[in-house]
């Protein structure tokens, strides 16, 4: 069985996606679109804007979910997906692979999810840190010793045995980052990112998102999304639609995603989207497995 999968937030780089618009009069139709239900000229900033400019949450979304939607809607009828799962954003270019959602209301939302973020961001100064070669269990415990404490400190995301992100305010990472190294952590790394993604500090967000997602149609898909929350099969659409709004303040549990899928029967991993990152994890995951770009 074939799994397509879809990159999320920092998968970005200038000159993204303008092979595709200069080579397909369809894919340049679908770029044409989006600028269109935008308002602004969001190629001019994918193809020859600076990283600066493309790192801007407004942008960083909605490029790299054009780019993956795009490019998966250029491999024509050789896409034929038995499964699909996206990283964080990344859930949405799935969802549009697999017809839950149409590529203008998938459109609409990211753009409203990117802004929500941005204000939640805006409210709430927080951060996220990697944390390497520490057991699950261990991060979670300090994590949450630490949040009792009154700060907030909660696991984003579970992106592979030994590499977990975590997420909350800037005092709560700081001390988390000394505990888990104490703890034994080979590194922590406070990541370049304007907020805690996937934490409760996105809880503004997810309630502004919450009426966006609410009031858009969901469809049957042809098959079956792997969810963040979950990390299990979705097909029904009102059980797509509670997750998806649920994504925004709950962790991203990529490598369960990964193990279910392959436990469900998945093959080969087909990464479609700007970067390589996601076929990294699916190697550490489980490196007898199959995975490459599309």
């Amino acid at each position: 069985m074939k799994a397509y999968i879809f990159p999320g937030q920092g998968s970005q780089f200038s000159g993204m996606g303008k092979d595709l618009y200069e080579s397909s009069p369809s894919a340049k139709d679908l770029f044409e679109k989006a600028n269109d239900i935008l308002g602004f000229r969001i190629t001019d900033i994918m193809f020859s804007g600076s990283l600066e400019e493309l790192r801007q949450t407004n942008v960083t979304q909605p490029a790299i979910f054009l780019h993956s939607v795009v490019a998966a809607k250029a491999l024509g009828e050789s896409l034929k997906p038995d499964m699909v799962a996206g990283h964080s954003l990344g859930e949405f270019s799935a969802l549009v692979v697999n017809k839950t959602l149409s590529f203008e209301d998938a459109l609409v939302l990211v753009s409203k999810r990117a802004e929500a973020m941005q204000k939640a961001c805006e409210m709430n100064p927080s951060t996220m840190a990697a944390i390497l070669n520490l057991d699950d269990k261990i991060i979670e415990d300090i994590c949450a010793e630490i949040t009792h404490s009154g700060e907030i400190v909660v696991p984003a995301n579970y992106n592979s045995q030994g590499q977990l992100v975590i997420s909350g305010t800037i005092n709560g990472i700081n001390t988390a980052c000394e505990k888990l190294k104490a703890a034994g952590a080979k590194r922590t790394l406070v990541l370049p990112v304007g907020g805690a993604f996937h934490s409760p500090l996105m809880e503004p967000a997810r309630i502004e998102l919450e009426a966006a997602i609410n009031a858009t149609k969901f469809n049957q898909p042809i098959c079956a999304v792997y969810q963040n929350v979950t990390a299990n099969a979705v097909s029904n659409p009102s059980e797509i639609q509670k997750n998806l709004i649920a994504q925004l303040t709950a962790p991203v549990r990529w490598t369960q995603t990964i193990q279910q899928m392959i436990a469900d029967g998945a093959v080969s991993f087909i990464e479609i989207g700007p970067g390589k990152v996601l076929q990294g994890l699916v190697k550490k995951i489980n490196p007898a497995m199959e995975a490459m770009s599309a």
